[in-house]
């Protein structure tokens, strides 16, 4: 094996130009693929992580059918104290998770006793959800960065659309469950910036105060948002949290809890979904390129050395041998052209983090483009490259075992 290895580089030698060509094909196709992954790699992981940890959390818990329902914010979908009690001793326990908050959606009136228009509240315990969303910190760009009993933070949307400032005194009206009308004065502590674009309505209360303008006799949660340790493990802390939640049914024998992933809560999954499947075309794309390269450059080799052939197989050589020697050939080329891409990838990647590139994403601005590629990525890529390496010699190869050496001595 080791002297049709020699053999191998020697004939890819002798036609240096040829195989510099074939090589840089490779090389550069391997260069642009990395590139691309680690950069909508990176923007996928930025955009979920805006996302995620400025809003929703990983994963979320409702009462069933609460989801279906989600447009009306309907209280009575909330989860009883038993319920969240049984959810929290599973929560408390489970490895996976980081953090976790529990909500009470409503809507009301929002008037700053001028005008008056619609607003979606959260009522929270602050320092709960500022562990399980770390990034809605950030998104306050005006005020002090809690919540207090008795102040509400209130989105942009209507700090502009109604003139409200920091300090300013509002009233928020709402209906409960029953249907009574109830209402309470609040202060401005901050403003909030939308995570999803200018259209966004959500403000910010204390749970307490939720409670009491709900008239509520005991806290119901409408959900409760889940922060994990690891998000690569998203899925299977899912599905294990669904396992552990299924024992638990409603008078109608069917499950109490429902869960939802951010992907099922979020219209952004389907841009991530689009990124990997564009991901997947360009590595097509990379497989296609290296094919037609070394293909195109073996069945050459066979037509120009058919003399060589021909001398090679009646002194001998077995047809497994010659064929293994032009197989070598596409292995080595693939192998070439794999590590000379990912060394000048790497580069590439490390002057794009140097550069500090900064795009904008929702209402978040200034973010910084991190680029960043997995081992795992690498080792995927280099193996795919050099197995289509080895593939494309194959047809050219198998001609050339199968040549009778008279007809090959022959050929001018």
């Amino acid at each position: 094996m080791g002297k049709l290895f020699k053999i191998a580089v020697r004939n890819l030698l002798r036609y240096k130009r040829r195989t510099f060509l074939t090589a840089s094909l490779i090389t550069i196709g391997v260069i642009f693929v990395l590139i691309f992954i680690s950069v909508s790699g990176s923007f996928k992981a930025m955009m979920i992580s805006q996302i995620t940890d400025s809003m929703l959390g990983h994963i979320q818990i409702h009462k069933k059918g609460y989801v279906a329902a989600i447009d009306n914010l309907p209280l009575n979908l909330n989860l009883r104290p038993q319920d969240v009690a049984k959810l929290e001793d599973i929560l408390n326990n489970d490895a996976d998770v980081e953090a976790y908050s529990p909500r009470i959606k409503f809507g009301g009136m929002f008037s700053n006793f001028v005008e008056t228009t619609n607003i979606r509240l959260n009522g929270v315990y602050p320092d709960r959800e500022f562990k399980t969303i770390p990034l809605l910190a950030s998104r306050i760009s005006a005020g002090k960065k809690t919540i207090e009993k008795g102040e509400i933070l209130i989105p942009v949307l209507l700090s502009k659309g109604m003139g409200v400032k920091v300090g300013d005194s509002v009233v928020i009206v709402t209906t409960n469950k029953d249907g009574s009308v109830n209402g309470k004065q609040f202060t401005v502590s901050a403003i909030l910036e939308s995570a999803t674009g200018p259209g966004g309505r959500d403000g910010y209360v204390h749970i307490e105060d939720a409670q009491e303008l709900l008239r509520m006799t005991e806290m119901e949660i409408s959900e409760v948002a889940i922060r994990l340790k690891d998000f690569d493990k998203l899925h299977a802390a899912g599905f294990k949290l669904e396992n552990l939640l299924a024992g638990d049914l409603n008078q109608q024998g069917k499950p109490l809890f429902e869960t939802h992933s951010w992907e099922k809560l979020s219209p952004f999954y389907h841009l991530s979904r689009m990124i990997d499947l564009m991901t997947f075309f360009i590595k097509l794309m990379l497989i296609a390129i290296v094919l037609i390269s070394i293909m195109n450059v073996m069945i050459m080799a066979v037509y120009e050395r058919i003399r060589e052939i021909g001398t090679i197989a009646a002194i001998g050589t077995p047809p497994e041998k010659i064929l293994s020697m032009f197989v070598i050939e596409g292995f080595c080329l693939g192998i070439f052209g794999t590590i000379i891409g990912n060394i000048l990838g790497a580069a590439i990647i490390y002057i794009i983090n140097a550069s500090k590139i900064t795009f904008d994403f929702a209402m978040h601005q200034g973010l910084i483009l991190s680029a960043n590629i997995r081992l795992t990525d690498i080792i995927s890529i280099s193996i795919i490259v050099i197995i289509v390496s080895v593939i494309a010699s194959l047809q050219p190869a198998f001609k050339a075992s199968r040549m009778e050496p008279i007809t090959a001595l022959r050929h001018v």
